[in-house]
């Protein structure tokens, strides 16, 4: 009995302590701290507005850079020209990788 009793405190604890999930607060008009990021933007056909929302990094000036060299150069034939828009580098389009198409 003695030593069900004592297994029951540490039973508890490891409980407590693994149900405890990080939750990120943020207000209405603020983008969520922590984004599960399942699928993939089409960098030839995206706004601005879907491009900030699904990239890493990217925000609302650098998706209009995006938009801006897309609607001036024509579309994007490989996922390493990103990297040609002013602002976005080879570090940034890395991180995307994953998450970029191209049709």
């Amino acid at each position: 009995m003695k030593r069900t009793t004592a297994l029951l405190p540490a039973f508890f604890l490891a409980a407590l302590t693994s149900a405890v999930v990080p939750t990120a607060y943020v207000s209405a008009d603020e983008k969520p701290l922590v984004v599960a990021q399942t699928s993939t933007v089409n960098i030839n056909t995206a706004s601005a507005e879907e491009l900030s929302a699904s990239l890493k990094g990217i925000g609302t000036s650098k998706a209009q850079a995006i938009v801006d060299y897309r609607e001036k150069v024509g579309k994007f034939v490989s996922i390493d020209q990103l990297a040609e828009v002013k602002g976005i580098g080879a570090a940034t389009v890395e991180k995307n990788r994953a998450l970029i198409r191209l049709q």
